[in-house]
């Protein structure tokens, strides 16, 4: 495995060697913190695409403006439901697709 000049071959494999195996607690932890990274800088790029502010899409999901602002600052995960409301809301959608095998 060549992890060196952007040149990884192999990344799960050193996600493996830095955070533990899948189910280990701190994989888990680092795969919990990644999915919120990961939902908070969607939910904020598509927010801002949509020229809406915090409060306007809060309105929108009978939220408050602290709850959308948590989630972008990463500090909760909205639940599925919430992220769909979210998604709604912002007028775009979620698409679920079986990967190549």
């Amino acid at each position: 495995m060549e992890t060196n000049n952007h040149k990884t071959s192999d990344y799960s494999a050193v996600l493996e060697q830095r955070y533990g195996k899948l189910g280990t607690t701190e994989r888990t932890k680092f795969d919990e913190e990644a999915y919120a990274f990961y939902t908070s800088q969607i939910l904020l790029n598509a927010r801002k695409e949509a020229q809406m502010t915090q409060s306007e899409l809060a309105e929108r999901i009978n939220a408050t403006k602290s709850y959308i602002s948590r989630i972008e600052k990463e500090m909760i995960t909205p639940s599925v439901s919430t992220f769909y409301r979210i998604i709604n809301a912002l007028g775009m959608r979620v698409e679920i697709v079986k990967p190549f095998m």
